[in-house]
């Protein structure tokens, strides 16, 4: 009697435990169905600057696309296509403004030829690290400026990526003084580009996607992405065996996401929302990943045998009295770039005095304590 109570007893319980699980799947549904009504379905098209075998940098489109889907219940579509499939990796921000796409994943730096202040919007050399120009961008008014810039074009960007600090390049040959820069063709886009032709560099910009065979068959002699991950990747090390350090002209770059100003104001509140928060995370999972996998790509390389070299000071002096130089003169040549130039420098001098408190001597104790190579 006693067992056959025990069991009617269990039954029931496990009866109700059922029955609870799927009255709680049920409710799921009804919320998710409530929320979910009265919102329409949009289908949107994301255009990228990068090619899908990069999977950490393309991969934050993807983020932003599959968040979107799942926070709408897939009423909200976005489908990421890579360079060169809808437009070329270098011709983003034309798409998006035309319309041609609703929005884009890109870095807003390849844009300084229609506004040199773009490269604010992604890294400037001799810049804020990687949670500086986050600090920037979120809360020291740093997105509502590069708003202001991209308003111009019918368009709005949201951070959507971020490499963290890169490194400075690879190399045919050494490069140990300034002079060895005279007449090197290097594939580096951006500000970084400017300061490298001023020192003498023959510069070349190239989508990621091209820069293995141009740097294997001797059309340029040098050329620098991101880090040792998305590098490797894209065989660069098979190339040249020379790889420098620092990244001066990205130490925290960040990667945008670009929308149509027209498509963006037709989207119901809710859809903005979940796509603001896609590519926060899609900034700050980005830059996570790359810190992991750049130092594991790192000791596969450097095991490898690949040559790690750090650009000598006469180099970093140069680079950095050419930065100077540039600022100068776009900031007299351009309202809007000086401007953002001296509201960007308050936030670096105020960033930089704290982080030399914070950061920098439990940096520099940790590299002593676990015996780091200098």
């Amino acid at each position: 009697m006693q067992r056959r109570h025990l069991l009617r007893t269990s039954g029931q319980a496990l009866t109700t435990a059922a029955g609870a699980a799927a009255l709680s799947a049920c409710t799921i549904r009804r919320v998710e169905e409530q929320r979910t009504s009265g919102l329409p379905q949009v289908r949107w098209r994301m255009a990228t600057s990068w090619p899908i075998s990069l999977d950490t940098i393309y991969g934050g489109a993807e983020i932003i696309s599959k968040r979107v889907d799942a926070m709408s219940g897939g009423a909200f579509k976005i489908e990421a296509f890579a360079a060169g499939e809808i437009v070329p990796g270098l011709e983003v921000l034309d798409a998006v403004q035309a319309g041609a796409v609703e929005c884009g994943h890109t870095a807003s730096y390849y844009y300084i030829g229609k506004n040199p202040a773009f490269a604010f919007g992604t890294s400037v050399p001799f810049g804020l690290s990687a949670q500086q120009q986050n600090a920037w961008l979120y809360y020291g008014g740093g997105n509502e400026a590069m708003n202001e810039l991209f308003a111009e074009f019918g368009t709005i960007s949201f951070p959507a990526g971020n490499t963290g600090g890169q490194m400075g390049g690879w190399f045919k040959r050494p490069i140990p003084e300034l002079a060895s820069l005279q007449g090197l063709k290097m594939r580096i886009p951006g500000l970084g580009g400017q300061v490298m032709a001023r020192l003498g560099v023959n510069v070349q910009v190239l989508p990621g996607g091209e820069i293995f065979l141009a740097l294997e068959r001797g059309a340029i002699d040098a050329a620098e992405f991101t880090g040792p991950y998305d590098d490797e990747k894209l065989g660069l090390p098979k190339a040249a065996p020379y790889y420098y350090y620092p990244g001066w002209w990205e130490p925290g770059p960040t990667l945008t996401a670009l929308v149509n100003q027209k498509a963006w104001s037709q989207l119901p509140k809710e859809y903005q929302a979940m796509f603001s928060t896609a590519c926060y995370e899609a900034n700050l999972g980005m830059l996570s990943k790359y810190e992991q996998r750049n130092a594991e790509a790192l000791l596969r390389l450097t095991r490898q045998g690949i040559k790690l070299e750090p650009y000598s000071n006469d180099i970093l002096e140069a680079a950095s009295e050419a930065t100077a130089e540039i600022f100068t003169t776009l900031a007299n040549k351009d309202r809007q770039f000086k401007d953002l130039l001296d509201r960007w420098r308050r936030f670096q001098r105020e960033a930089v005095n704290w982080n030399r408190i914070n950061e920098l001597p439990m940096t520099q104790f940790n590299d002593r304590a676990a015996g780091v190579p200098r």
